[in-house]
């Protein structure tokens, strides 16, 4: 039995929503001017991922160690904070609401690859983290996850799942232990 056979894998034309020279630039311009800026310079990151399609809104945080695949497919709401050495794997739609505050290395991931297929077709789902959530250090969130308005993600935690609002949330995979307030 072949379980994967990566030589028959191929991306679909159409998957990373760019040209293959607007998707190269991108990571050019992440790789230097984006990771290179000030810390104190969050206008101007703001500004590079709006000219490439993000949907940035006002006074948003993003650091300059953050890793952004595809911005044309991250949207952030109002006042929300993306800290040190996050990866928005933006295969999918990433929808980040207002007043969200992702600590250090989070990791919110839309893609993945059919395991139970030998071409290894690689897809993707979009991950939604609601208005007013905190996502503490070192969390992984999976492709198609919902995490509910207010809710809390502690340390370390894996999101396999959605998790509902107003909850705080711990564990791999992370379960809502109890309400916020």
């Amino acid at each position: 039995m072949i379980y994967q056979d990566l030589n028959a894998f191929t991306v679909p034309k159409t998957f990373r929503g760019k040209s293959k020279m607007t998707v190269q630039l991108w990571w050019i311009v992440q790789s230097t001017l984006f990771a290179w800026s000030p810390q104190v310079l969050y206008g101007w990151r703001r500004f590079l991922l709006r000219l490439f399609g993000a949907k940035i809104g006002k006074g948003v945080l993003v650091r300059a160690t953050a890793k952004i695949t595809y911005p044309w497919n991250v949207e952030i709401g109002d006042y929300s904070w993306i800290g040190d050495d996050n990866v928005l794997y933006s295969l999918g739609k990433i929808s980040i609401g207002k007043n969200v505050a992702l600590a250090h290395k989070v990791y919110l991931n839309t893609g993945g690859h059919e395991y139970k297929k030998s071409t290894f077709d690689i897809f993707s789902k979009p991950v939604v983290v609601e208005d007013e959530c905190w996502l503490t250090n070192d969390v992984y969130v999976a492709p198609g996850v919902t995490i509910g308005k207010g809710s809390i993600i502690a340390a370390r935690s894996s999101v396999l799942k959605s998790m509902p609002s107003g909850k705080v949330c711990v564990g791999t995979p992370a379960i809502a232990i109890k309400d916020r307030i």
